[in-house]
């Protein structure tokens, strides 16, 4: 091979280690070096995320026999879970739930009450399922009555929670007990706007919610709208001004 061909094959060599080193595979951050500019890379955002880019959602949200739950809704609410004193796991919008912490604690170490979780999230899918249960073993009249329509109930925002009590040792969470507790209730009610709840099936005010008093469901809304509702004694609905264009019938929130 002469002079010339040597100089070319140099030549060559030289070109394909410069194109090498701009144009190669690896993608990505080597080690010790920086992170590639020209990769772009696709991110999922996980559930509880508290990413700027993440969808927030309504505390002022209103699920009620008129209103269904948005449908982007079980996408984006950001739920933890909770174990209440008797092993029991429940999940709950990590906002309400730390607000909900806050409550028991408040109660238990000012009033000496105990209070606990009882019922909360409640998926869409679970929703239909329960209809179904109480559709088969007691027919559809009884389900219509007394079981709220699968996406129209105030459980699947979790924002809402039914608690139970604890009174000398003993569990009470049968609801007609708990109607009879009023003086621990009063005491309890007291307590919840300042930490975001709000009562949300009054008493007396079936025509309105569409269920009848439930001392035991508390709906979080945040200290501000709580403390506006609470303290004008009216429901959810009337501060929203959506009271429904005719009354619904009573029910259990089931």
């Amino acid at each position: 091979m002469n002079r010339n061909s040597l100089r070319i094959l140099a030549i060559l060599l030289a070109v394909l280690t410069l194109s090498a080193s701009l144009f190669g595979c690896s993608r990505g951050k080597a080690p010790g070096g920086e992170a590639d500019t020209n990769t772009v890379e696709a991110t999922v955002e996980p559930v509880g995320s508290t990413s700027e880019a993440a969808e927030t959602i309504d505390y002022l949200v209103l699920v009620n026999k008129q209103n269904a739950l948005p449908d982007n809704w079980e996408s984006i609410v950001q739920l933890e879970e909770a174990t209440n004193r008797w092993g029991e796991t429940y999940q709950v919008e990590k906002t309400a739930l730390a607000a909900f912490f806050d409550l028991q604690k408040d109660l238990l170490d000012n009033d000496g009450i105990v209070i606990e979780l009882d019922s909360t999230y409640r998926s869409v899918k679970r929703q239909k399922e329960i209809w179904s249960e109480f559709e088969a073993e007691k027919g559809i009249d009884y389900a219509r009555e007394y079981v709220a329509v699968p996406g129209y109930s105030e459980h699947h925002t979790g924002l809402a929670i039914d608690i139970c009590i604890e009174k000398d040792g003993v569990r009470i969470d049968d609801n007609d007990d708990m109607i009879a507790e009023r003086e621990i209730f009063a005491q309890i009610h007291k307590k919840l706007a300042s930490h975001g709840f709000i009562l949300r099936y009054l008493e007396g005010m079936d025509a309105i919610t569409g269920y009848a008093y439930e001392p035991w469901h508390f709906r979080y809304v945040g200290v501000k709208a709580a403390e506006e509702i609470m303290n004008a004694g009216i429901t959810l609905e009337e501060y929203l001004g959506k009271v429904p264009a005719t009354e619904p019938e009573s029910a259990s929130a089931a």
